[in-house]
């Protein structure tokens, strides 16, 4: 199944008059796992109808604002000023930490290195090196595929490496076309979700560089699940999901289902971590 992660809908239908709709919108990160466990969710509770879109954890967000949605999916935590403005209108939010993940840098398949420094990252990244030449020997010009400032992994980058992103960075609508432009450029680096590499069972045609942190310790790979699970990984998180409190009774039973030993074995197979 392919899914269109700028925006990617689907609905599950019930006849039933007693039908509840949940409305699910936000981070790209997560939206093809959200998909994931909704369709498992549906096969037992019919009566429930959910829409579940991507957009980037900003518009899912502002969706909740906007009395647009009853879930933001996030993968970053509120703002001050987001949290300023939900108070200033009156609206009270549960916070559920349901997964963790992890960004995976990506490079062409042929890329002759396999390994990168955190500090190498930054300086790729906010445009100070603008060539490999540090990396691989080579004076190729760097091309780099991001997101746009709404997404959540955007964020999640910029604080972890403490940079502001290059200006010539391109700025793609979410993993899918991030993995698209890296496929085609040799001279091109990307961030994407591990869950989204592991999602499609490593047949995107990239390389996912290990990362070594600024301490210089053993390069890890976003998709060793043991380090990740020892928190070992330079660019790991939380993933989130804001809920309105007004929408809290009819969301609940998807939380739920999230949590059960169904739940977290369809979060581990699609490639994301369990929060202990």
């Amino acid at each position: 199944m392919k899914y269109s992660l700028c925006f990617f809908l689907i609905l599950l239908l019930s006849c039933s008059n007693k039908q509840k709709a949940v409305k699910v919108k936000g981070s790209d990160t997560e939206v093809n796992l959200a998909v994931v466990l909704a369709e498992h969710f549906y096969k037992l509770n019919r009566h429930y109808r959910l829409a579940i879109s991507g957009g980037g954890s900003g518009l899912g967000i502002a969706s909740l604002l906007n009395n647009e949605a009853d879930m933001a999916n996030s993968s970053r935590p509120l703002t001050a000023e987001e949290k300023a403005l939900f108070e200033k209108r009156g609206i009270a939010l549960k916070t559920v930490v349901f997964a963790e993940d992890a960004t995976a840098f990506i490079v062409h398949k042929n890329f002759p290195v396999d390994s990168i420094s955190v500090d190498a990252l930054a300086a790729l990244l906010s445009g100070k090196s603008k060539t490999w030449q540090q990396i691989t020997g080579k004076p190729v010009p760097v091309n780099i595929y991001g997101r746009q400032s709404n997404s959540g992994t955007y964020s999640f980058v910029q604080k972890k490496l403490g940079i502001q992103f290059s200006t010539e960075a391109k700025e793609m609508n979410g993993n899918a076309q991030i993995m698209e432009g890296i496929k085609t450029d040799e001279s091109g680096i990307g961030y994407v979700g591990a869950g989204y590499i592991m999602h499609d069972n490593g047949k995107q045609g990239v390389k996912v560089l290990r990362v070594i942190d600024s301490a210089g310790r053993q390069a890890i790979s976003p998709l060793d699940a043991k380090a990740i699970t020892e928190g070992r990984y330079f660019f790991q998180r939380p993933l989130y999901q804001f809920v309105r409190s007004s929408s809290w009774g009819k969301v609940v039973p998807f939380i739920n289902f999230e949590k059960s030993p169904e739940g977290q074995q369809i979060i581990r197979n699609s490639g994301y971590y369990i929060i202990d």
